[in-house]
């Protein structure tokens, strides 16, 4: 669960791009600095094991796509910058970044085939607070990965159940699909790769 830093005055993102320490992880919130906490084990399978396959599938097609580690995306005309599970970056573009170099921030769709957020207990950020603002970035693909079932059931269903939902950017718009069970998760930018949604939520699984 995030966690706001007790601070009286909101901040620019060049002032938090500044103050952040290293080795910890925060993200800003319409100019509120929010602290990330250190992800369960089960998150951090899923997002491992989703990084292993999205870089082989690049890698295969020979996409001059990488992963960074630390890499935030920031929302133009507003204080906020958020860092993505997964963020998968387009080198070409890099060089319109004018963020890229000295901060490791991108604001362009145009940087960004695809980002991935694997949900955590504030899942309202990732289904409503992020997907407002990455459509306005211009990101053509975005994966909420729910493999708790967190989200509200407008969104997975009632029952809950664990569900991965993939927006596609379409005339400025996200369009929604939602992915569950054995269903074969079907990406815009990797139309090709062979996965499920079982796969992905049973990552690290004996």
């Amino acid at each position: 669960m995030v966690q706001a830093l007790a601070k009286t005055e909101l901040v620019t993102f060049l002032e938090f791009a500044e103050w952040k320490p290293e080795n910890q992880f925060y993200e800003l919130h319409n100019g509120v600095i929010i602290e990330m906490p250190q992800p369960v084990g089960k998150h951090e399978e899923v997002k491992g094991f989703l990084s292993t396959e999205l870089v082989f599938e690049y890698r295969r097609l020979n996409f001059p796509y990488f992963l960074p580690s630390q890499a935030f995306v920031k929302v133009n005309g507003e204080e906020s910058a958020y860092l993505p599970d997964i963020l998968v970056l387009n080198r070409p573009n890099l060089l319109n970044e004018s963020l890229w170099e000295r901060q490791s921030t991108v604001t362009q769709g145009a940087s960004i085939p695809l980002v991935v957020e694997v949900v955590s207990t504030n899942w309202r950020v990732d289904y409503l607070t992020k997907v407002k603002d990455y459509e306005e970035i211009g990101i053509s693909e975005y994966w909420i990965v729910d493999y708790l079932g967190l989200g509200g059931r407008r969104f997975i269903g009632n029952p809950k159940q664990p569900t991965i939902l993939i927006h596609e950017l379409i005339e400025g718009e996200y369009q929604v699909t939602s992915f569950q069970g054995d269903e074969r998760i079907l990406s815009p930018t990797f139309p090709e790769l062979v996965l499920t949604a079982n796969q992905v939520f049973q990552a690290g699984s004996l």
